[in-house]
């Protein structure tokens, strides 16, 4: 993971006080993200290790989940979920902060590790491996 913990805490302590607006870039397409939420917890290992790719080196992440109305998009997320491939492939979010009077925009990289697909929705789980300030 690269990415600076300090801006990623920002992140999280601004959106619980006031949600912000979160956009999933795939394919030169943008998705808004709705329900999101950014947590630092446990991943399911005991001990390092290599999955699809991605070295998992911390028993913890810092995890995202989002739902997207556009069901049009699931055939774009086979190509990116460790299951039908053997690597991940990254998921690019964006998003905007105000810090201290000033806007940063954001990108996220993700590595998407669960959907739930709904007659109307698609809920996004996945773990930030990357954060940007551009």
């Amino acid at each position: 993971m690269s990415f600076n913990k300090d801006l990623l805490e920002q992140i999280m302590k601004i959106h619980r006080q006031n949600s912000q607006n979160f956009t999933l870039c795939l394919n030169d397409k943008s998705y808004p993200l709705t329900s999101v939420s950014i947590t630092n917890s446990p991943i399911p290992v005991n001990e390092p290790t290599t999955r699809g790719g991605v070295y998992f080196s911390d028993k913890f992440a810092y995890k995202m989940k989002g739902i997207i109305k556009d069901l049009s998009i699931v055939s774009l997320l086979t190509k990116k979920m460790l299951g039908p491939n053997t690597e991940f492939g990254e998921l690019k979010i964006t998003s905007q902060i105000d810090s201290d009077g000033s806007i940063i925009d954001l990108e996220m990289f993700t590595n998407l590790i669960n959907s739930v697909q709904t007659p109307d929705s698609i809920e996004l789980s996945m773990i930030i491996v990357k954060l940007d300030s551009v």
